[in-house]
């Protein structure tokens, strides 16, 4: 067994210290567990620049063979974490990562941190800690990044609840009617097909999703199958409201493509339950889903430099992997919730691997697009987009006239989003969730919209889509519904963008023309 040296600073690992009261000094018998990532034994190609010629994806058990980790890294990492007194309780070449387990003093002695309780104003109590993490010199550059020492709330969930008085007069959209305004192909079901769904929080009632696709007038209910990680569980009498989220997603899915399988991977909300949810979908050789809907997110700033690697290696796994990762580009405008007075885009869906989802204003009587928008109702109820700090600028958006940041005038990195949809909740998702009827919007009901899309795609091609982006940003202007009017630029910061023709900050190139974007994306009819 290795002696392991003096510890030195995880690259990236910097964090502030959270929000809220200080409560005192963890209790050092405290059981933690932590995620640990370890690096691939060959790099994925930098799928931004292009997919390589005869690009074709892997098969899950291929990618594991090629592009997990090293057991002979996984081996270094296990022999400190047994010097250190912890335990390894769960080991994974393909996702990269070991779980460890043991108490607050373990940890802090193996990982050079101070660990405190804290509260935040609404009384939540959580673990925090601030500064860098500590790891051996022996294992700099096998260790990407360790995630749960800090349990803080890592995400928000992207969606709005019409108020109820509001939502009488509501010029509403059933999920399975918004197919049709936006041409959805009608010769798919999705049949054949599974779209992962990540939820922090929440939980559903299967009898309660049997009388919401009753009501639609579908004969059968669609598969739906609950997936615990990090001891999250389907736990439909959590109180935080997370449930609408959880319905809306599943439903708007379901409603889109009733013949796909739905698995739902709820995990707590902290950075290591987001992250493991993630990577545990995109390696589920049972379930195998060959999409993935994201509603929730954060601002970019509030992620550390390792998290934001970790995660964008994760959707890089998926373009190897041909799973479309779709996710919310958020709903507060262009300051995506921060109070800095600068203009921030939403992650993951900041991410070039992933789908960004924004949000419109829609009105289509008959089933018919009258007029669409930029949804910019208020500072709190509003489309992301804009310019990602994190990012740079990926080659399918070379010719795309991205704009440089609000902030400075001059940077240029990756733009958000790429595509959107109806998400203002007065245009917004006819719902029923814990008992109620209710109408929901947010950039949310966007991924699994366009998610739900990719089923329908994925069964017409007979194999999947994949990574859209190239063949997205070459696609005919008639694979979409152009937003030209609107912005999404919010009182608390007066930075943003204003849409116009063609691909723009606020909602990408516009909403989605289902069957032109089949074609442009696959060359078929």
């Amino acid at each position: 067994m290795a002696k392991f040296s003096k510890l030195v600073p995880l690259e990236g690992s910097d964090k502030a210290a959270p929000e809220g009261k200080v409560l005192g000094p963890i209790d050092p018998s405290t059981t933690i567990e932590v995620t640990l990532i370890v690096r691939r034994k060959n790099p994925l190609p930098d799928y931004t620049k292009g997919l390589p010629d005869g690009f074709k994806p892997l098969s899950r058990s291929q990618f594991d063979l090629k592009y997990g980790a090293s057991q002979r890294d996984i081996d270094k990492v296990e022999d400190y974490a047994h010097q250190c007194g912890l335990s390894v309780i769960y080991g994974s070449p393909a996702t990269r990562s070991l779980t460890l387990k043991g108490t607050a003093a373990e940890m802090t002695k193996a990982f050079g941190v101070q660990l405190k309780n804290y509260q935040t104003v609404d009384g939540v109590t959580f673990r925090g800690r601030s500064g860098l993490i500590m790891i051996p010199t022996q294992l700099t550059g096998v260790i990407d990044g360790v995630f749960g020492l800090d349990n803080r709330p890592a995400a928000m969930a992207k969606f709005k609840v019409l108020d109820a008085a509001k939502a009488a007069a509501a010029s509403s959209f059933n999920p399975n009617d918004l197919a049709k305004v936006y041409n959805f192909p009608k010769d798919a079901t999705g049949k054949g097909q599974c779209v992962a769904i990540i939820e922090l929080g929440g939980g559903f009632r299967a009898t309660e999703v049997a009388t919401y696709f009753k009501g639609l007038g579908f004969k059968k209910t669609p598969v739906v199958k609950a997936i615990g990680v990090d001891g999250g569980k389907n736990n439909p009498a959590d109180t935080s409201g997370a449930n609408g989220e959880v319905l809306l997603d599943i439903e708007v899915v379901g409603a889109v493509a009733p013949d796909a399988k739905m698995a739902v991977y709820f995990a707590p909300n902290t950075d290591k339950g987001f992250l493991d949810a993630i990577t545990q979908a995109l390696h589920d050789k049972v379930n195998k889903p060959s999409a993935i809907s994201i509603s929730w997110g954060g601002a970019e700033s509030q992620w550390t430099a390792q998290s934001l690697k970790s995660y964008n290696d994760a959707f890089q796994s998926s373009v190897a992997l041909g799973v479309t990762v779709l996710a919310a580009s958020g709903d507060q405008g262009s300051s995506d919730r921060e109070t800095d007075g600068l203009a921030h885009v939403d992650f993951p869906s900041s991410s070039p691997y992933v789908v960004a989802c924004g949000g419109t204003n829609l009105v289509a009587p008959s089933l018919k697009i009258s007029s669409e928008t930029v949804w910019n109702a208020s500072v709190d109820s509003s489309t992301g987009g804009g310019i990602s700090d994190a990012f740079g600028l990926p080659d399918y958006q070379k010719n795309t006239k991205v704009p440089p940041s609000a902030n400075d005038g001059k940077k240029v990195g990756r733009g958000v989003p790429d595509i959107a949809a109806d998400a203002d909740p007065a245009t917004g998702y006819n719902i029923l969730y814990d008992g109620h009827r209710a109408v929901i919007g947010g950039t949310s009901a966007v991924a699994p919209l366009y998610a739900g899309l990719m089923a329908l795609f994925n069964e017409k091609n007979k194999t999947s889509v994949g990574f859209i982006h190239p063949a997205l940003y070459k696609a005919p202007a008639s694979a979409f519904n152009d937003v030209t009017k609107g912005n999404n630029i919010t009182t608390t910061t007066g930075k943003g963008y204003t849409a116009g023709a063609g691909w723009d900050a606020c909602t990408g190139f516009g909403s989605a023309n289902g069957v032109a974007l089949y074609t442009a994306l696959t060359g078929k009819k």
